[in-house]
Parts: structure tokens; C-alpha cells; sequence
């Protein structure tokens, strides 16, 4: 049994399987990572891919379904290629239109997801009503920034205690209670409400 089974809806495993098995991949794993979600490498002639063990089975199956992307783009092209160039979006676009059916995802994320496929991005952790959707199925539901209402205080893990401000483009400015120094923050922040 692969140690992705327990991860990933069922009716995935056979599909995922074969492409484990035809890439010749290593799939391990992970303790959580604050940076990542999961992360391919090549070391030497080995490919392996690193997941997440703290993510919903819908996270964890297009998490690595990403970077399966990362392997057959890199399988067909080596190095000549920059990660999440076109190359890999056709790639994870072709391998993800498998599983954008109700028989792999409920229909709130399947909604989502579907247009977040027309274009993907990097890391689905920049499209923030994909992360709300999926946040929905995580065993423990998480705070983030962009559900506080203005003026709200936070704290964020490391234990720094922040009032967000208003949204500059992309990100929320906040000001840190103790220095009343500025910081931007993303709207997918996780962060703990405090009084």
C-alpha cells in the first residue's frame, strides 16, 4: 500500500498509482512545513516528492498532484525549464482534469477549483477562495487574516500581537501593538484572535 492512500480520496489511488509507478518517484510523508505544502527535488537520479501530513484529503491530493506536475515536466524536460512556466501549468492542468469531477471533490470545491485550473497559479495558497473552500475540510478549522474584520487584533504563531489595517493591493496592513511598526500580511495568514 502507498503511504499516500490514507491521504487522498479513494477513487484516486489507481490513477495516482500509475503515475507514481511510471515516473519511478518517491512520495514521502512530511511533518508540517510553515513555508510549504509539499516540495519536489531531484537528488541525483532519484525524483522524490514530500507532502504535508496535516492537510484535508482535498489539499493533499491537488497538493500532489502539483508536484507530480513538477516530475513529469522535469522527466520530459530536465532543468531547462523554470518551475511553474507554462510547461507545468498544460502539465498539472492535463493530470487535474482527471479529478474535477464530484467523484474526487464535493461540489463547493469542485467549483472553485475549477476555475482556479483555467490559470494556476504557483502555490493554490495565493487564490484565496480556494484556501477558504478547502479550509472548510480541514480536521482542525484555522483563522485567517481576511476573516477579522478591520481594526481587530491578532497573533499570529509566533506570538506577536497585530492590528489589521486596511488592504494595500494584495495584502492587509497591520500594525504590531508592541512596536507600532507596519507589516503586510497576506489575506491566507493563519492567525489567532485575540481581545
Amino acid at each position: 500500500m502507498s503511504a499516500f492512500y490514507s491521504f487522498t480520496p479513494k477513487k484516486s489511488h489507481k490513477l495516482l498509482r500509475c503515475w507514481v509507478d511510471e515516473l519511478k518517484i518517491d512520495v514521502r510523508i512530511s511533518n508540517p512545513r510553515k513555508t510549504k505544502l509539499g516540495d519536489f527535488k531531484v537528488t541525483g537520479n532519484r525524483m522524490s516528492i514530500s507532502i504535508n501530513n496535516n492537510l484535508n484529503k482535498y489539499s493533499f491530493l491537488i497538493t500532489l498532484t502539483h508536484e507530480l506536475a513538477h516530475a513529469f515536466v522535469f522527466k520530459k524536460y530536465r532543468n531547462r525549464v523554470k518551475p511553474h512556466a507554462k510547461s507545468w501549468k498544460l502539465t498539472f492542468r492535463s493530470l487535474m482534469i482527471h479529478f474535477l469531477s464530484p467523484d474526487y471533490f464535493p461540489e463547493d470545491i469542485l467549483k472553485v477549483l475549477s476555475l482556479h485550473m483555467i490559470n494556476p497559479k504557483a502555490s493554490t495558497s495565493t487564490d484565496l477562495d480556494l484556501v477558504k473552500v478547502l479550509r472548510k475540510y480541514d480536521q482542525v478549522e484555522s483563522l485567517i487574516l481576511s476573516d477579522l474584520a478591520l481594526g481587530e487584533c491578532f497573533r499570529t504563531t509566533s506570538g506577536r500581537i497585530f492590528i489589521k489595517g486596511e488592504k494595500i493591493r494584495k495584502r492587509y496592513k497591520c500594525v504590531e501593538c508592541k512596536t507600532n511598526k507596519i507589516y503586510l500580511f497576506y489575506p491566507f495568514a493563519e492567525v489567532i484572535k485575540t481581545k
